[in-house]
């Protein structure tokens, strides 16, 4: 079982138990750094969250079946008062606990079911390319993006398309996604829509520019359409990299997904290869 999937499997055996990410690591034997940066990545929440949501939509279902005692509720969700159960449940379900008891009904609110404790998709990689690459100069819409919101990277390449071919000094052909910084008190990631640029590019108001170091990388392609590529980078993360004896550099810069001359936007398909950068191992 990997390390996201044991602490799927511990939160969903204790979540109204106090529960820390010492514990969850532990219990996954990876360190806190490594599982607070890859659930997020293969579950699109990050630990806090999913452990908050979990916990507020089995209250819901529990207020919506007609349970008598909102503090009894709030008490095995793991809230020591009325008031703080209130305030963590409005925030996310858009209602008060009372609301949700009175009307009885669980439709329109936005429950956290319990994730699978296997990848929905089965992925078979592909044997990587160890390559050691030169610095290679980025320059794109930078955003931060709630994990959570399945929809928000797709809609920032949306924002980034009509740049591709209109930026004088860009390199033509593939396109970059260069994750940053993950911080792990709001759940959110850094992450850029990003073309290769020369030293004279004029860029865009909007534009940043980064500068991503020499490194050696493992490239691993992904197969299929775009849309199965969380499958793919969880078998990355959880199963190849643990294996391969290479550790993963800390970010930023870390983590790159390589779309290909040939890739279609419109379609889906194309190539696509994740980039793990790798720490020196001399």
């Amino acid at each position: 079982m990997s390390a996201v999937a044991k602490t799927i499997w511990m939160i969903e055996s204790r979540f109204g138990l106090p529960l820390t990410l010492e514990e969850m690591a532990v219990h996954a034997g990876v360190s806190r750094y490594h599982l607070s940066h890859i659930f997020p990545r293969v579950t699109g929440y990050s630990i806090s969250q999913y452990l908050r949501g979990r916990r507020l939509s089995e209250a819901a279902k529990a207020l919506a079946g007609g349970a008598p005692d909102i503090l009894s509720v709030a008490l095995d969700a793991g809230y020591g008062s009325h008031e703080a159960f209130t305030r963590a449940f409005r925030d996310l379900m858009g209602l008060t606990p009372d609301e949700v008891r009175r009307r009885q009904r669980l439709d329109g609110l936005p429950l956290v079911e319990p994730l699978r404790m296997d990848n929905a998709v089965s992925v078979k990689l592909s044997e990587p390319r160890i390559e050691d690459l030169p610095a290679l100069r980025v320059a794109g819409l930078m955003e931060r993006h709630d994990l959570t919101a399945a929809a928000s990277m797709p809609a920032q390449w949306q924002r980034f398309a009509p740049y591709l071919g209109n930026v004088p000094g860009a390199v033509a052909g593939a396109t970059y996604g260069l994750c940053g910084c993950y911080f792990e008190r709001d759940g959110t990631l850094e992450y850029m829509s990003g073309m290769e640029v020369g030293d004279t590019a004029e860029l865009p108001p909007a534009f940043k520019l980064v500068t991503v170091p020499a490194q050696r990388y493992a490239r691993l392609a992904h197969r299929g359409h775009i849309t199965t590529i969380r499958s793919t980078i969880a078998a990355i993360i959880e199963e190849w990299l643990p294996r391969s004896g290479y550790r993963q550099k800390q970010p930023p810069w870390s983590f790159i997904e390589y779309y290909g001359p040939d890739f279609n936007s419109s379609t889906g398909l194309g190539t696509v290869e994740i980039w793990i950068a790798l720490e020196d191992q001399g």
